[in-house]
């Protein structure tokens, strides 16, 4: 049977690079994949799922609220891999779901858990309820050597938990962090 997927880790921790080297593993097997990602990621161009290592494919599929992904014809298809997944909504998550179980193709999902306020995401919400495995893409703390576990928002220099919960961005305006770290920065600012 074909899982759904759940890789996560902090901002930094390759989880693009990941991705593409999945595809590139498939399409260089002989094997068709299906790359998807939110409409609103639109930080590389519109289409573009690119690491910050340099490397890039485009998407095949932009998905945004309205988006039925049951209504695709799935033919051919050995692989979906989805880049950003915690900007999807909830029944988007389903309807993966739903794919890899109904037409027997693996889903495999790469996002953030948390947002800045160390709070689930709706997309990564329903993963960690319906993944059939759920694994983690491990980084570093930005400030020490533990294992980063959240995405500290900072602006000029500061760190902030003001602003939209979604605000597409990369270490321009997120470093990851360990909790310790994480909760001394926000003090450091809050006196």
């Amino acid at each position: 049977m074909a899982k759904l997927y759940f890789r996560h880790g902090t901002v930094g921790s390759a989880k693009t690079l990941n991705l593409l080297a999945v595809a590139h593993n498939y399409r260089q097997q002989g094997k068709s994949i299906l790359l998807m990602k939110p409409e609103l990621d639109d930080r590389f161009g519109k289409e573009q799922i690119k690491s910050r290592a340099g490397l890039e494919m485009q998407a095949d599929v932009l998905v945004n609220s309205e988006t039925d992904l049951l209504a695709t014809d799935y033919s051919g298809i050995d692989c979906i891999l989805v880049d950003e997944a915690q900007f999807l909504p909830g029944l988007t998550i389903e309807q993966l779901r739903e794919i890899s179980i109904a037409k027997g193709i693996p889903v495999i999902c790469y996002g953030l858990r948390t947002d800045f306020r160390s709070n689930l995401f709706e997309g990564s919400k329903r993963l960690m309820e319906l993944a059939d495995s759920i694994e983690e893409v491990k980084a570093t703390c930005h400030f020490c050597n533990r294992k980063s576990i959240v995405n500290l928002k900072h602006v000029n220099g500061a760190a902030t938990v003001d602003g939209p919960t979604v605000q597409v961005g990369a270490e321009e305006t997120y470093l990851p962090s360990c909790y310790k770290c994480y909760s001394e920065q926000l003090a450091a600012v809050a006196h």
